[in-house]
Order: structure tokens, then C-alpha cells, then sequence
């Protein structure tokens, strides 16, 4: 039976997610003093990182256990599953790399409103498979930090690859109504599936998604990873699957993998320039797909500087697994950031997965 998240204040209380309690942020705040003092940067625009860089331990995911969204949402599901034009895929693809540069400075010198969490995270050894490290996404189609969460994960993946085609998504109605982006066309009528794969090609990395089906009229829903692997298409599935599952952090959606970092939630809160009161008021909710790309294009608001910011955080946590090969990972900003989170990362070791 399906596992729901019935959320009656999620986003109510979206500026009190509270990641870490008092004495833990003082703790964390002092140890990222301490790392930003041992991190050699001379970008003239990041100045006092020690006071300024925002530390969480961890991101809010929708759980399997959760909390009820009781607020109606703004009932628009236009264009679902429709592809990108060549025009909005381009605004995925091809924006610069100076975008990064930049929304990584904004977060290390603090100038963003909106939350981005820079946090270690646990460590894997890197799951190769064709000889390159991977990306591994487990979601759900109703998800909002999904939602919210695809964005960003597009705008990091497309530094190392490219998409040759991507498609208008929602979360579900009873999860905020959240404009998105799904990986491939979704069924968003069937009582439960999975829709495995994407339109991604890199010759650095390999990108393996995963996404939970079910009605995107009703509310949040997903499986444990066991359902997953139990419908996982072919053997490389279920090895990054298997990978997932065993690692027993499972609690919600987004979960996702990127290249020796497990990340169990979102890595940003960003559903607008402003600060919603609740779930029936996301500024990103009454934005069209073509709306919210054109933010990232022009480059001159806080949500877009946000998402790129959580691509940021995404990008730095996966460069390490190719050795910084990648044109981004040589990014001054992404550099900082990459110290900041690995150098007192929780290290687990597992075995490394390789396949054909």
C-alpha cells in the first residue's frame, strides 16, 4: 500500500523549517568559520564568508509520514507533459557559466532571501558504471520539493551534459501545484507506477532517474525504494536502486545521489522572489513554464539566482567524482563551496558498483 504524506502546515510554516536547533547551528556555524578560514579564495566580490555563509544540515523532504496540505491549489495542470521548444530547452542547456559563477557568490557572501542548504553530506564511494560516476534521482511526480527540486537539479546536469529534451510537469494538486519539469513524459492517471529514464546524455557522468506515478489530481504519494526496485527495467536499475535501498536514509522524496553525496531532500526552498504564507500563495505556482525560464535566462531575481545557487551546491558535490574534469568545477565559487561541504564530510564506505 502506497505510503502518503498528509501535510496540514508544510508550507504555512515554510520560514520555520527548522534544520538544526540553537546550540547545533552555533556549532555548525563555528566549524564552517573554521573551514572557511583554511579555504584560499581571492574573488574580490565573496567577502566575509565566515559571518555571512547560510549552514544546514539538512533539507526538508515530503516524508512518508508527513504532514497534511490542507489548502487548495490554484487548479492549473496546462500543458503537462508537453516537450520543451527549442527556445526553453536553450535556457537549460546553454546559459553561461558566469550564471553559476555569480549565484554561487551571492550564496557564499549572503544575498540571497530564500534558503539554500550547504551541508555535508553522507559519502558512498562512486556508483561507476561505463566507466563514469553517476547521478541518481528517486522522486515522485505529486512531490512539491520535487517540484521545486527539478529545476535545479536541470540547470547542474546541463554543466556536465545536455538534455535533448525535457517536458512540462506539475506536483500534484493536493502538493502546491508547482510548475516543473519532468525528466520524461509521466503517466499522472495511474493508481501507481514508475517511470524510469530521461533524455540525458554526458560524457562525464551517467544520470539515472526515477519517478513515482500516481494521480497529479490528488495529493503527495510514494513508495519505499523496495517498490522501485521491484519494477526497476533492467540490471543497471537495479544496481543503483539496490544502492539507494541499502543505504537505509530513505525518508521522502526528492532523494537523490551525486557522484559520493547522498542528498535526502531538497537543497533549497525557492518557490519565488517572495516569501509565500502558505501553500495556496507560491509566487511560482501562477508562473508559467516559459515564465520561470526566462527568470533563469535574464538572470535578475532572487528565485532565479536561488535555483542556480541550489544547482551550485549540486554541481559542487559532484565534481570531486570526475576529478573537477568539468569546465564548472574549475569556478572559483564552486570551488569554495566544494571545500566547505567535503572537508568534514561523514565518510561511509560501501562497495563501488560497476557495470558495462
Amino acid at each position: 500500500m502506497f505510503y502518503m504524506a498528509r501535510r496540514d502546515k508544510q508550507l504555512a510554516t515554510y520560514r520555520k523549517m527548522t534544520y538544526l536547533n540553537t546550540a547545533t547551528s552555533l556549532a555548525a556555524i563555528f566549524l564552517v568559520v573554521v573551514l572557511v578560514a583554511m579555504v584560499s579564495y581571492q574573488g574580490s566580490t565573496i567577502t566575509a564568508l565566515e559571518a555571512q555563509v547560510s549552514v544546514l544540515l539538512s533539507a526538508t523532504p515530503n516524508t512518508i509520514s508527513g504532514l497534511n496540505n490542507a489548502n487548495a491549489s490554484t487548479g492549473t495542470l496546462a500543458g503537462i507533459n508537453a516537450p520543451l521548444n527549442a527556445t526553453e530547452l536553450s535556457y537549460i542547456n546553454n546559459e553561461p557559466l558566469s550564471y553559476y559563477e555569480i549565484a554561487g557568490e551571492k550564496l557564499l557572501n549572503g544575498t540571497l532571501t530564500n534558503e539554500v542548504v550547504l551541508a555535508n553530506s553522507p559519502m558512498y564511494n562512486a556508483i561507476v558504471i561505463g566507466g563514469k560516476p553517476s547521478v541518481i534521482y528517486v522522486g515522485a511526480v505529486s512531490c512539491i520539493f520535487c517540484g521545486e527540486n527539478r529545476w535545479a537539479m536541470a540547470l547542474a546536469l546541463a554543466k556536465f551534459g545536455n538534455f535533448s529534451a525535457l517536458y512540462n510537469g506539475y506536483s500534484a494538486l493536493g502538493d502546491g501545484d508547482v510548475p516543473t519539469l519532468y525528466w520524461r513524459q509521466v503517466n499522472t492517471t495511474v493508481n501507481e507506477g514508475v517511470a524510469f529514464g530521461n533524455y540525458y546524455s554526458s560524457k562525464y557522468i551517467n544520470f539515472f532517474s526515477s519517478e513515482y506515478e500516481s494521480p497529479i489530481t490528488g495529493g503527495f504519494e510514494v513508495q519505499p525504494i523496495s517498490y522501485f526496485l521491484s519494477k526497476a527495467p533492467n540490471a543497471t536499475y537495479t544496481r543503483v536502486l539496490d544502492f539507494m535501498n541499502s543505504t537505509g536514509k530513505f525518508g521522502g522524496t526528492p532523494f537523490t545521489y551525486w557522484g559520493t553525496s547522498l542528498v535526502t531532500g531538497a537543497d533549497a526552498i525557492d518557490f519565488g522572489n517572495t516569501t509565500p504564507s502558505g501553500a495556496s500563495n507560491l509566487p511560482i505556482a501562477h508562473e508559467t513554464h516559459y515564465q520561470i525560464l526566462s527568470q533563469f535566462h535574464n538572470f535578475n531575481d532572487q528565485f532565479a539566482w536561488t535555483e542556480y545557487a541550489g544547482a551550485d551546491i549540486y554541481i559542487a558535490k559532484m565534481c570531486p567524482a570526475i576529478n573537477n574534469t568539468a569546465p564548472v568545477c574549475k569556478l572559483q565559487a564552486i570551488s569554495v563551496l566544494e571545500e566547505l561541504m567535503h572537508a568534514s564530510a561523514n565518510t561511509t564506505t560501501t562497495t563501488t558498483a560497476n557495470a558495462p
